[in-house]
Protein backbone atom coordinates (compact mmCIF):
# COMPACT_ATOMS: atom_id res chain seq x y z
CA UNK A 1 0.00 0.00 0.00
CA UNK A 2 1.61 3.58 -1.06
CA UNK A 3 1.70 6.70 1.11
CA UNK A 4 -1.38 7.73 -0.66
CA UNK A 5 -3.38 5.06 0.32
CA UNK A 6 -2.55 5.44 4.28
CA UNK A 7 -2.95 9.05 3.91
CA UNK A 8 -6.43 8.65 2.48
CA UNK A 9 -7.88 5.62 4.70
CA UNK A 10 -7.00 8.09 7.88
CA UNK A 11 -8.63 10.56 6.71
CA UNK A 12 -11.70 8.74 5.43
CA UNK A 13 -12.73 7.15 8.68
CA UNK A 14 -12.29 10.80 10.81
CA UNK A 15 -14.58 12.05 8.12
CA UNK A 16 -17.16 8.80 8.76
CA UNK A 17 -17.33 10.23 12.77
CA UNK A 18 -17.87 13.63 11.20
CA UNK A 19 -20.61 12.63 9.56
CA UNK A 20 -22.34 11.03 12.40
CA UNK A 21 -21.95 14.31 14.54
CA UNK A 22 -23.76 15.78 11.98
CA UNK A 23 -26.53 13.00 11.36
CA UNK A 24 -26.75 13.34 15.09
CA UNK A 25 -27.58 17.02 15.06
CA UNK A 26 -30.09 16.48 12.25
CA UNK A 27 -31.91 13.64 14.21
CA UNK A 28 -32.86 15.59 17.25
CA UNK A 29 -33.68 19.39 15.67
CA UNK A 30 -37.12 18.44 17.20
CA UNK A 31 -35.66 17.82 20.99
CA UNK A 32 -36.13 20.24 23.61
CA UNK A 33 -33.31 21.95 24.74
CA UNK A 34 -30.52 19.49 22.53
CA UNK A 35 -27.39 21.34 22.05
CA UNK A 36 -25.61 20.53 18.39
CA UNK A 37 -21.62 19.22 18.15
CA UNK A 38 -19.52 20.31 16.29
CA UNK A 39 -16.53 18.85 15.00
CA UNK A 40 -12.96 20.54 14.56
CA UNK A 41 -9.92 18.53 13.19
CA UNK A 42 -6.04 18.95 13.59
CA UNK A 43 -3.31 17.34 11.63
CA UNK A 44 -1.42 14.05 12.22
CA UNK A 45 2.25 13.72 12.05
CA UNK A 46 3.77 14.97 9.00
CA UNK A 47 7.81 14.20 7.83
CA UNK A 48 9.76 17.35 6.25
CA UNK A 49 12.11 16.63 3.70
CA UNK A 50 14.90 19.07 3.20
CA UNK A 51 15.93 19.27 -0.49
CA UNK A 52 17.57 22.77 -0.40
CA UNK A 53 21.23 21.80 0.36
CA UNK A 54 22.36 25.78 0.62
CA UNK A 55 20.78 27.55 3.16
CA UNK A 56 20.95 30.78 1.55
CA UNK A 57 18.98 30.28 -1.34
CA UNK A 58 15.72 29.79 1.44
CA UNK A 59 16.36 34.13 2.46
CA UNK A 60 13.21 35.58 2.64
CA UNK A 61 11.06 32.41 1.81
CA UNK A 62 7.25 33.04 2.62
CA UNK A 63 6.52 29.33 2.89
CA UNK A 64 7.95 26.44 5.13
CA UNK A 65 11.61 25.58 4.20
CA UNK A 66 11.57 21.81 2.36
CA UNK A 67 8.95 19.71 1.16
CA UNK A 68 5.95 18.50 4.00
CA UNK A 69 4.40 15.25 3.50
CA UNK A 70 1.54 14.71 5.95
CA UNK A 71 -0.61 11.79 6.72
CA UNK A 72 -3.36 12.68 7.10
CA UNK A 73 -6.00 14.38 9.89
CA UNK A 74 -8.00 12.88 12.72
CA UNK A 75 -11.05 14.45 14.79
CA UNK A 76 -9.50 16.61 17.56
CA UNK A 77 -12.78 17.44 19.65
CA UNK A 78 -16.20 17.18 19.23
CA UNK A 79 -17.62 20.37 21.34
CA UNK A 80 -21.06 21.11 22.49
CA UNK A 81 -22.36 24.41 21.48
CA UNK A 82 -24.14 26.27 24.42
CA UNK A 83 -26.19 28.88 22.18
CA UNK A 84 -29.39 29.67 23.00
CA UNK A 85 -32.45 27.90 21.13
CA UNK A 86 -35.40 29.73 20.71
CA UNK A 87 -38.43 29.97 23.00
CA UNK A 88 -41.22 28.36 22.05
CA UNK A 89 -44.88 29.36 23.98
CA UNK A 90 -46.73 26.52 25.01
CA UNK A 91 -48.60 27.94 28.59
CA UNK A 92 -48.80 24.67 30.32
CA UNK A 93 -47.74 25.21 33.58
CA UNK A 94 -45.57 22.37 34.02
CA UNK A 95 -42.91 23.80 31.24
CA UNK A 96 -40.15 26.07 32.00
CA UNK A 97 -36.93 26.97 30.04
CA UNK A 98 -33.35 28.91 30.62
CA UNK A 99 -33.41 32.10 29.36
CA UNK A 100 -29.61 31.92 29.73
CA UNK A 101 -26.83 29.57 28.14
CA UNK A 102 -24.80 27.28 30.28
CA UNK A 103 -27.69 26.84 32.53
CA UNK A 104 -29.21 22.84 33.03
CA UNK A 105 -31.56 21.10 35.35
CA UNK A 106 -30.06 18.05 37.42
CA UNK A 107 -31.94 15.48 37.66
CA UNK A 108 -31.59 11.64 39.06
CA UNK A 109 -30.64 8.29 37.04
CA UNK A 110 -30.95 5.49 38.32
CA UNK A 111 -29.92 2.01 36.71
CA UNK A 112 -27.99 -1.23 37.59
CA UNK A 113 -25.09 0.09 38.02
CA UNK A 114 -26.46 2.68 40.99
CA UNK A 115 -28.02 6.03 40.76
CA UNK A 116 -25.74 9.46 39.22
CA UNK A 117 -26.74 12.76 38.52
CA UNK A 118 -27.15 13.84 34.86
CA UNK A 119 -27.91 17.82 32.84
CA UNK A 120 -30.86 18.41 30.92
CA UNK A 121 -32.19 21.91 29.44
CA UNK A 122 -35.53 20.10 28.71
CA UNK A 123 -37.59 21.62 30.87
CA UNK A 124 -41.05 20.00 30.18
CA UNK A 125 -42.20 18.66 33.53
CA UNK A 126 -44.65 15.82 34.10
CA UNK A 127 -46.04 14.51 37.85
CA UNK A 128 -46.21 10.70 38.28
CA UNK A 129 -48.17 9.25 41.18
CA UNK A 130 -46.02 7.73 44.10
CA UNK A 131 -49.47 7.25 46.83
CA UNK A 132 -52.70 8.31 46.84
CA UNK A 133 -51.62 11.67 48.37
CA UNK A 134 -48.35 12.16 47.15
CA UNK A 135 -46.72 13.24 43.47
CA UNK A 136 -42.93 12.79 42.25
CA UNK A 137 -41.84 15.84 39.75
CA UNK A 138 -40.27 13.78 36.92
CA UNK A 139 -39.10 14.68 33.24
CA UNK A 140 -40.92 13.44 30.63
CA UNK A 141 -38.77 10.11 30.25
CA UNK A 142 -39.66 9.72 34.30
CA UNK A 143 -36.36 10.44 35.63
CA UNK A 144 -36.79 12.61 38.90
CA UNK A 145 -36.07 15.96 39.57
CA UNK A 146 -34.15 17.19 41.74
CA UNK A 147 -33.98 20.10 44.01
CA UNK A 148 -31.34 22.62 45.32
CA UNK A 149 -30.12 19.80 47.75
CA UNK A 150 -30.04 17.01 44.98
CA UNK A 151 -33.09 15.50 46.65
CA UNK A 152 -36.18 14.36 44.40
CA UNK A 153 -39.33 16.42 44.55
CA UNK A 154 -42.13 15.24 46.23
CA UNK A 155 -45.78 17.35 45.72
CA UNK A 156 -48.14 16.28 48.70
CA UNK A 157 -51.80 16.99 48.66
CA UNK A 158 -53.87 18.32 46.14
CA UNK A 159 -52.26 20.95 44.04
CA UNK A 160 -54.70 23.61 42.13
CA UNK A 161 -51.98 25.36 40.64
CA UNK A 162 -48.16 25.55 39.67
CA UNK A 163 -45.67 28.57 39.57
CA UNK A 164 -42.41 28.64 38.29
CA UNK A 165 -40.75 32.20 39.12
CA UNK A 166 -37.70 33.31 37.32
CA UNK A 167 -35.11 32.14 39.79
CA UNK A 168 -35.99 28.82 39.66
CA UNK A 169 -38.40 28.39 42.45
CA UNK A 170 -41.72 25.95 42.14
CA UNK A 171 -44.58 27.18 44.11
CA UNK A 172 -47.41 24.90 44.38
CA UNK A 173 -50.65 26.49 45.88
CA UNK A 174 -53.07 23.73 47.70
CA UNK A 175 -56.73 23.51 47.50
CA UNK A 176 -56.89 24.15 50.92
CA UNK A 177 -55.19 27.39 50.60
CA UNK A 178 -51.65 26.44 52.06
CA UNK A 179 -48.50 26.63 49.37
CA UNK A 180 -45.36 24.26 48.89
CA UNK A 181 -42.30 26.24 47.43
CA UNK A 182 -39.45 24.29 46.38
CA UNK A 183 -35.49 25.42 44.51
CA UNK A 184 -35.31 23.17 41.31
CA UNK A 185 -31.91 22.27 41.53
CA UNK A 186 -29.64 24.49 38.95
CA UNK A 187 -25.97 23.91 37.79
CA UNK A 188 -24.07 26.21 35.75
CA UNK A 189 -21.65 24.70 33.07
CA UNK A 190 -18.67 26.46 32.70
CA UNK A 191 -16.73 24.01 30.35
CA UNK A 192 -18.75 21.77 28.14
CA UNK A 193 -15.76 20.17 26.93
CA UNK A 194 -16.02 17.96 29.55
CA UNK A 195 -19.16 16.11 29.61
CA UNK A 196 -20.80 13.35 27.15
CA UNK A 197 -23.95 12.95 25.83
CA UNK A 198 -25.56 10.28 27.95
CA UNK A 199 -28.69 9.81 25.81
CA UNK A 200 -32.14 10.57 26.52
CA UNK A 201 -31.19 14.27 25.96
CA UNK A 202 -28.97 13.81 28.90
CA UNK A 203 -25.38 15.58 29.85
CA UNK A 204 -22.70 13.95 32.57
CA UNK A 205 -18.92 13.48 33.31
CA UNK A 206 -17.61 10.68 31.42
CA UNK A 207 -16.77 7.12 33.14
CA UNK A 208 -12.79 8.19 33.11
CA UNK A 209 -13.27 11.48 34.84
CA UNK A 210 -11.51 10.68 37.70
CA UNK A 211 -8.45 9.96 35.47
CA UNK A 212 -8.71 13.63 33.50
CA UNK A 213 -7.12 15.05 36.87
CA UNK A 214 -9.90 18.73 36.45
CA UNK A 215 -11.48 19.54 39.71
CA UNK A 216 -15.25 18.77 39.76
CA UNK A 217 -16.10 22.53 40.30
CA UNK A 218 -14.25 23.78 37.53
CA UNK A 219 -16.59 22.21 35.55
CA UNK A 220 -19.73 23.30 36.74
CA UNK A 221 -21.29 25.18 39.62
CA UNK A 222 -24.42 24.32 41.41
CA UNK A 223 -26.81 27.54 42.08
CA UNK A 224 -27.79 27.20 45.36
CA UNK A 225 -27.95 29.83 48.24
CA UNK A 226 -27.06 33.49 46.98
CA UNK A 227 -25.81 31.48 43.37
CA UNK A 228 -29.64 31.50 43.16
CA UNK A 229 -29.67 35.22 41.45
CA UNK A 230 -28.05 33.84 38.68
CA UNK A 231 -30.75 31.96 37.56
CA UNK A 232 -32.92 32.78 34.36
CA UNK A 233 -36.30 31.03 34.01
CA UNK A 234 -39.17 31.72 32.41
CA UNK A 235 -42.47 29.47 32.45
CA UNK A 236 -44.78 28.36 30.16
CA UNK A 237 -42.38 27.87 27.13
CA UNK A 238 -40.04 25.56 25.79
CA UNK A 239 -36.09 25.94 24.65
CA UNK A 240 -36.01 24.15 20.86
CA UNK A 241 -32.59 22.59 19.75
CA UNK A 242 -30.25 25.10 18.81
CA UNK A 243 -29.66 23.19 15.66
CA UNK A 244 -29.60 25.54 12.33
CA UNK A 245 -30.61 23.25 9.23
CA UNK A 246 -29.63 25.25 6.51
CA UNK A 247 -25.94 25.15 8.19
CA UNK A 248 -26.03 21.57 8.98
CA UNK A 249 -26.85 20.42 5.47
CA UNK A 250 -24.49 22.19 3.75
CA UNK A 251 -21.93 21.09 6.12
CA UNK A 252 -22.87 17.58 5.19
CA UNK A 253 -22.73 17.87 2.04
CA UNK A 254 -19.35 19.13 1.84
CA UNK A 255 -18.27 16.09 4.34
CA UNK A 256 -19.62 13.93 1.77
CA UNK A 257 -17.91 16.03 -1.02
CA UNK A 258 -14.59 15.59 0.67
CA UNK A 259 -15.31 11.29 1.26
CA UNK A 260 -15.82 10.92 -2.28
CA UNK A 261 -12.38 13.07 -3.23
CA UNK A 262 -10.55 10.90 -0.27
CA UNK A 263 -12.21 8.01 -1.90
CA UNK A 264 -11.22 8.91 -5.67
CA UNK A 265 -7.99 9.28 -4.33
CA UNK A 266 -7.56 5.76 -3.53
CA UNK A 267 -8.91 4.30 -6.67
CA UNK A 268 -6.54 6.78 -8.62
CA UNK A 269 -3.58 5.40 -6.04
CA UNK A 270 -4.70 1.84 -7.43
CA UNK A 271 -4.53 2.60 -11.18
CA UNK A 272 -1.36 3.97 -10.95
CA UNK A 273 0.00 0.78 -9.15
CA UNK A 274 -1.74 -1.09 -11.84
CA UNK A 275 0.82 1.14 -14.19
CA UNK A 276 3.88 0.67 -12.48
CA UNK A 277 3.20 -3.23 -11.96
CA UNK A 278 2.35 -3.57 -16.03
CA UNK A 279 5.72 -1.85 -16.98
CA UNK A 280 8.02 -4.83 -18.40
Amino acid sequence: MNRTMITTTNTLAQLQKQMDIISNNLANIDTTGYKRREATFTDLLFQEYRNQANANEEQNRLTPAGIRQGTGARLSQSQIIMKQGNLKTTDRKLDAAFTKEGQYFRVLIQNEDGSSIHLTRDGSFHLTPISESEMMLVTGDGYSILDENNNPIYITGDAKGYTITENGQLIVEKTNGTRQIVNLGVSLVKKPQFLEQKGANLLGLPENFAELGVPEQDIFTQLNGPLRAQIAMKQGVLEQSNVDLPKEMTELINVQRSYQFQARSITIADQMMGLVNGIR
